[in-house]
């Protein structure tokens, strides 16, 4: 059988060692504490599940949706009016995503051709990479380095590459690095991308899982962004509805109905319930918000004192519901580290080199247990002795 060359860019690696590992573990009543994926295990609101449930109980509704239903395209504009000061037109700017994965995934299928040049950040979360190498792109990638507090730094990249790049995607509050960018950031991207004719794609995922009383805003409300881009958003982990699959593109119309077109091809559109969980989730109520923004706050604080305490001094992040940190000194590798991680103490993180060339080095722990478990996690660490050079 012969196979796309396309998977050539794709393999297992790290990720299926560490399942094995996790497997074996629990086959021989191992304890497994699993810090990899960003999996949230918090559960959303009843009124959410109330309206999903409802939903799923009328008939009428397991018909194919096709399209998105007006009701939600206009919550949508108004949760952006709302919450983020941005206007946008129900009929042209917004298209709902199975998953703001499945978005990043496909919109490059509707922006490059075989061969174009796409900007993409590193490290950073796979999708923002693969989905370009599925549709023939060529990639160059803007390093997020420590010492810049992970902002991509534009005016280093070169100019001719800047001439040839088709699009660009932008991620912040960031996965991995959890970093934010400062205003002035935004004003510049903007700027950029005029000059250089290039398309901007923003992730803001985390804009709620900010801590320690700040804020984030939308890319799509500085002057000139709807011009040059569109904005990616999500409800998997804001308001823990990882599993229902729900994410929107919006801004540039555009960018919006090309999106619109391909999936038109694709899909069927988003299941008539999961659409009414989503409305009630951004038009219910929003202390939900900040209940799960300080449950992700107070696990932070459990994992970084923790690590810290034990000589292992790790920075608090700003945002998102990740930890991301340089691995142990006496350690050179990431993968390393995750293996012994998981070998001799239980705990499965994902390393670094995973996200990108950038992020060798470095180890990325997802705030997705309980309490007691991230603290049994610093114990079980301390316990296995491998913060302890030989």
């Amino acid at each position: 059988m012969n196979f796309a060359k396309r998977m050539d860019h794709f393999n297992e690696g790290i990720f299926t060692r560490l399942l094995e590992i996790k497997r074996r573990r629990l086959e021989n009543g191992q304890p497994v504490i699993d810090l990899s994926v960003g999996t949230p295990n918090i559960p959303p609101a009843q009124h959410i599940i109330t309206a999903l449930c409802e939903a799923a109980a009328d008939p009428a509704n397991y018909i194919y949706a096709v399209n998105d239903q007006s009701e939600l395209l206009q919550a949508t504009s108004d949760w952006y009016k709302q919450r983020y000061q941005v206007e946008l037109d129900p009929a042209t700017q917004i298209c709902s995503l199975l998953g703001s994965q499945e978005g990043l995934a496909h919109i490059s299928l509707s922006i490059v051709d075989e061969g174009d040049l796409v900007l993409v950040p590193d490290p950073c979360y796979p999708v923002f990479a693969d989905g370009p190498l599925l549709a023939g792109a060529e990639l160059y990638y803007m390093p997020q380095k420590e010492e810049n507090g992970y902002v991509i730094q534009l005016q280093d990249i070169p100019e001719d590459i800047a001439h040839r790049a088709k699009f660009m995607l932008v991620s912040y509050p960031n996965n991995p690095t959890t970093a934010m960018a400062p205003d002035q950031f935004y004003l510049d991207l903007i700027a950029f991308a005029k000059k250089y004719d290039i398309i901007v794609l923003h992730d803001n995922a985390y804009s709620e899982l900010v801590f320690d009383g700040k804020s984030c805003g939308s890319f799509l409300a500085f002057p000139g962004a709807m011009d040059v881009g569109v904005e990616f958003n999500s409800l998997s982990k804001t308001y823990g509805l990882a599993g229902a699959r729900i994410g929107f593109c919006v801004g540039n119309t555009t960018m919006v109905s090309m999106l619109k077109k391909l999936k038109s091809n694709m899909d069927y559109g988003m299941f008539l319930p999961i659409q009414k969980a989503a409305i009630a989730a951004i038009t219910g109520d929003q202390s939900e918000v900040e209940r799960v923004r300080a449950i992700y706050e107070q696990r932070r604080d459990i994992l970084c004192e923790g690590f810290s305490s034990l000589g292992w001094p790790i920075a608090k992040p700003e945002a998102t519901m990740f930890v991301w940190s340089r691995i142990p000194a006496h350690y050179d590798s990431s993968e390393q580290f995750a293996m012994d991680l998981v070998t001799h103490a239980g705990v499965i993180a994902t390393p670094g080199s995973a996200f990108g060339p950038s992020g060798k080095g470095y180890v990325r722990f997802a705030l997705v247990q309980d309490n007691e478990i991230l603290q049994q996690a610093v114990q079980s660490v301390d316990e296995s002795g491998i913060l302890k050079s030989s």
